[in-house]
């Protein structure tokens, strides 16, 4: 295992002088990605004409891919402008996470972070979108184009945070059967650290029902989409094998590895975002090592199960050494505030090493 990396260039420089002039308005470089895949095309940006075909196990219907770099849930959290981010060299995107209906989340501000140094990001934004209702009709009014450019949209959902125990199950399943009647794929975020809520992948008892109802569910449905939990990049081997043998057995078509690392358990403190007193999830660089050895280790002990993995990974050399561990695909995001056309650089990065 190789944490692979790059040399600026001059883009990349660039780039590094923007996050100065702005580096007091993190949330505000984060909301402007949308911007830069619309514009993108200016300077070189263009989808990739590739297609990649996801099957499953589970005869989900298979998902279709321009390129095996997904944009991960949170940077496009209302489904707004999806298309033009195949110009960043994406394969797809992940909308949300999406709540049953809007919540303007965190009010702690600011609520997201950069760490220059270490490459990472650190956000608490605590799960702000629009509603599923909303989310997913903007979804199902794009779909035709990105369907045609083999562009594949997931959108993730989670429980509404605050919810009496006995509402849980009941809201989280409304939101899932909303997104699904539009999205390529799911996932179930049972795993967020920004909420100051209890995470669900540890709580089987929960989980069981949630994914129990999620299966039957999508037995009656007419056409049967894949479903991904999204797992928390915390969890020990011996949790994370104990969690998926439960997913597996209860007809999850895969699972996502991971979510953003829980910022109270890094050795060192960043600055507060929330009323928790932490600094909620953690994404970025540092996390490649961890994401790799879970999806080694989940593949060869579940290779039937459908893994993606997400996490630090920021050259095409380690989306090659990913897949090659058995990844389907891989889920990006904050490589775009430090490399300029991260997508296409990681794309030409793989292409040569595909050739080499």
């Amino acid at each position: 295992m190789i944490n692979y990396d790059s040399t600026p260039d001059f883009g990349d420089k660039i780039l590094a002088l923007i996050r100065s002039v702005f580096r007091n308005h993190a949330e505000f470089r984060h909301s402007c990605l949308g911007l830069y895949a619309k514009f993108s095309p200016i300077w070189g940006g263009k989808p990739c004409l590739e297609k990649r075909t996801v099957n499953f196990f589970d005869g989900s219907k298979p998902v279709n891919l321009c390129s095996p770099l997904v944009l991960a849930a949170g940077a496009n959290k209302n489904g707004k402008g999806i298309n033009a981010y195949a110009n960043l060299g994406l394969g797809g995107i992940t909308i949300g996470t999406a709540t049953r209906n809007f919540r303007a989340g965190n009010q702690h501000k600011p609520r997201v972070g950069l760490d220059e140094f270490n490459r990472l990001i650190y956000n608490s934004m605590g799960l702000n979108n629009d509603g599923v209702e909303k989310i997913a009709a903007r979804v199902e009014a794009q779909t035709g184009k990105a369907l045609k450019n083999n562009f594949a949209i997931g959108i993730s959902v989670a429980e509404t945070p605050g919810l009496p125990e006995e509402k849980r199950l009941q809201d989280l399943l409304e939101t899932f059967s909303i997104a699904y009647k539009t999205a390529d794929y799911l996932e179930v975020n049972v795993s967020c650290p920004n909420t100051g809520e209890c995470r669900l992948d540890l709580d089987t008892t929960f989980m069981s029902q949630v994914f129990g109802s999620i299966e039957n569910f999508r037995k009656a449905a007419p056409v049967k989409k894949s479903v991904y939990a999204k797992l928390s990049p915390d969890l020990t081997p011996s949790q994370m094998l104990s969690i998926l043998d439960l997913l597996s057995k209860l007809g999850v078509s895969g699972v996502i590895l991971g979510n953003t690392f829980p910022s109270e358990k890094l050795f060192y403190r960043l600055p507060v975002l929330n009323a928790q007193g932490t600094s909620g999830g953690i994404s970025g660089r540092p996390l490649y090592e961890n994401t790799f050895r879970k999806t080694s280790l989940a593949k060869k002990h579940f290779p039937n199960l459908s893994i993606v993995a997400c996490g630090g990974i920021d050259h095409g050399l380690k989306v090659r050494d990913l897949l090659c561990e058995g990844a389907d695909f891989v889920q990006i995001y904050s490589v775009f505030a430090f490399r300029w056309m991260a997508g296409q650089k990681m794309m030409k990065e793989l292409s040569c090493s595909s050739e080499s």
